[in-house]
């Protein structure tokens, strides 16, 4: 491997690569402005997405379109028959519709909600894209570009999953998503997400008691979860994070539902402890409906986000990759383990994914004051930008990292 970056970093055409990439700094991040003050609500990203298919298509990118579920794809095509690898950034912002996405400066910092996640992946991506098409890099494999809707929240990686059922042949993936330049995400955690709901017939906290309450029968299911002890290794959590319920302090509730969210980077620890917490929330109106000895509560189960869990050993080539084209930079690398990210799609498909994170300092991810200081931002892009040729290859100076 230290072979190949040895070759890349000394020729020519990816030298001026790298170079370009740093004097494109302002390009980038006016780009990053731009697009953040074009709002990416979930599951209403289309107008963002528009600018970047257009983007893709002054660039130089080939067969660009966008899919139906809204992702928009491009590709740099390689002169051989070398692997296919993606470079992907995410569309969607978790602000909903409304949202002030006007960009402000205060002092070294550009603040706004969504500058930094993952509107600097995108910029950062079509910094590539420039890099690619200005010094003509004759890659031996392919290099698609993705940017990805519903990666967010209630998003549920919608994208990415519509993405990889329609796309068989992908050799390897990487995401620009996540807080420090060095930073390495090679795991994916896991999630389930549910709203449990009971319902009853309710009545008077006098004169119907006697009668289940909905109410109750959800404080016997959240019991019964908050009792549970999941593995420390590999790391498995639950929490129940909304609950709702009743009318009226002294009416028999005939309605009550919480949100149950489940978390591991292990797709069995991830099932097992699913198992017994639905098992437990069915129990839990039968425990009510004995305990007055009616039938008459009845639970629904309803899914509402399924994140598949993966591993993959941090020796990986993608990995190993990534950590070398960051030390070539000067850029220290740290392996973060897990995340939730796009990456766990290809990760649990046993497709080679990781996440890396963007360029310059970021903060207040997720909140109104988000921000962002271009602090040598352009090492982001440079560092993908050098991963990604080597995973691909380049036609006369190297062979591809990727068998």
């Amino acid at each position: 491997m230290q072979q190949t970056y040895e070759a890349l970093k000394n020729d020519p055409t990816i030298q001026q690569g790298l170079a370009f990439i740093e004097e494109d700094d302002e390009q980038t991040l006016a780009e990053q402005v731009a697009m953040t003050e074009i709002p990416a609500p979930p599951f209403k990203e289309a107008e963002r997405a528009a600018y970047v298919q257009q983007k893709f298509s002054e660039y130089g990118l080939e067969a660009v379109r966008r899919d139906k579920e809204g992702n928009v794809i491009g590709a740099y095509k390689g002169v051989g028959d070398g692997p296919v690898i993606v470079l992907s950034a995410h569309l969607d912002t978790v602000f909903p519709e409304g949202t002030d996405t006007k960009v402000r400066r205060e002092r070294d910092r550009l603040c706004a909600p969504g500058i930094f996640d993952d509107t600097r992946g995108l910029a950062e991506m079509l910094s590539i894209i420039r890099a690619l098409h200005r010094t003509n890099v004759k890659t031996s494999g392919t290099i698609q570009f993705v940017a990805s809707v519903g990666e967010e929240g209630i998003g549920d990686l919608r994208g990415v999953k519509a993405f990889f059922a329609d796309s068989p042949n992908v050799d390897a993936f990487i995401s620009i998503d996540g807080t420090g330049v060095g930073h390495i995400v090679y795991e994916g955690t896991g999630s389930c997400r549910y709203k449990i709901t009971y319902s009853a017939t309710g009545g008077h906290s006098y004169g119907d008691f006697g009668l289940p309450s909905a109410i109750h029968a959800a404080g016997r299911a959240v019991a019964a979860i908050a009792d549970c002890r999941p593995p420390t290794e590999p790391k498995t959590t639950f929490t129940i994070g909304e609950i709702a319920g009743g009318t009226a302090v002294n009416a028999i509730a005939s309605s009550a539902s919480f949100h149950l969210d489940v978390r591991s980077t292990s797709p069995q620890a991830l099932e097992q402890l699913e198992s017994t917490f639905l098992k437990a929330c069915k129990q839990a109106a039968e425990q009510e409906n004995r305990h007055w000895q009616k039938h008459d509560v009845t639970v629904d189960i309803k899914r509402v986000g399924d994140r598949p869990a993966g591993r993959q050993d941090k020796e990986a080539t993608i990995v190993q990759a990534v950590v070398q084209a960051s030390k070539e930079l000067g850029i220290a690398p740290t392996l973060k383990g897990a995340a939730s990210t796009d990456s766990n799609i290809p990760i649990h498909l046993g497709i080679p994914a990781v996440t890396v994170g963007r360029g310059g300092n970021g903060g207040g991810t997720h909140t109104l004051g988000e921000w962002f200081e271009p602090v040598h931002a352009y090492l982001s892009p440079q560092r993908t930008f050098l991963a990604a040729i080597a995973l691909v290859g380049v036609d006369q100076v190297s062979r591809p990292l990727l068998a």
